[in-house]
């Protein structure tokens, strides 16, 4: 059942971005080594050795805050099946960082506007989360956002089924976080799992969900 617990503080957009820009800058630098970083190996230490080893893909993702009201939102997509990595499954617009990009911020509102159609005029970047290490081989930086009114999504249907929003709320209410595990390769591997109606939150995106919670909220 989805559940929005009553929390202390608001969870507006103003609140949320004073809270992004009260973050510690020096928390994401570019030079953060693996073990100091966030990431899968979070909940599973026994992952660390191998991202300290491998070389990753640099990424960003955009995390989009609605600046609409008393009830800020975060959109959120759902990858169709036909794609190589995390068919599927829930997540922010966002991908690999081009070198035309520059920055972490211009590669994940490029792909916003590529996935879901998100206007960058509506976009504005306020921080960002520590770098998140995937066991898939991405080195992902957490774009903030807030979107002011009047944007209009349209998705990429090579890329995305579906786009939807969450109540900031729910996301931030630790109630709604919940870890799970399941056998990959032989090996328990450990994460978390926001169900939010008829779409399960997990993996990678509940990661920085989580990262984002505990950062800006906890």
């Amino acid at each position: 059942m989805t559940r929005t617990a009553s929390l202390p503080g608001t969870f507006d957009a103003r609140d949320f971005k004073a809270r992004a820009l009260r973050h510690d800058p020096l928390s994401t630098s570019g030079s953060t080594p693996a073990h100091l970083a966030h990431g899968d190996h979070v909940l599973n230490p026994d992952l660390i050795s191998g991202l300290e080893t491998v070389k990753l893909r640099e990424a960003a993702v955009l995390v989009p805050v609605t600046d609409d009201g008393p009830e800020a939102r975060v959109i959120l997509t759902r990858r169709t099946a036909a794609m190589r990595r995390h068919s599927g499954q829930v997540a922010f617009p966002g991908g690999s960082i081009d070198p035309e990009d520059g920055s972490p911020e211009v590669a994940a509102m490029r792909e916003a506007e590529e996935e879901i159609g998100l206007d960058r005029s509506f976009v504005e970047t306020v921080g960002r989360l520590p770098v998140y290490l995937t066991t898939t081989g991405f080195r992902i930086t957490p774009v903030l956002a807030l979107v002011r009114p009047g944007y209009h999504l349209v998705a990429n249907p090579d890329e995305v089924d579906a786009v939807f929003e969450t109540p900031l709320s729910f996301l931030m209410n630790p109630e709604n976080h919940r870890q799970e595990s399941r056998v990959w390769e032989n090996v328990e591997r450990h994460y978390f799992v926001m169900p939010f109606r008829e779409h399960q939150i997990w993996g990678v995106t509940a990661g920085i969900i989580r990262t984002m919670y505990e950062r800006l909220y906890a």
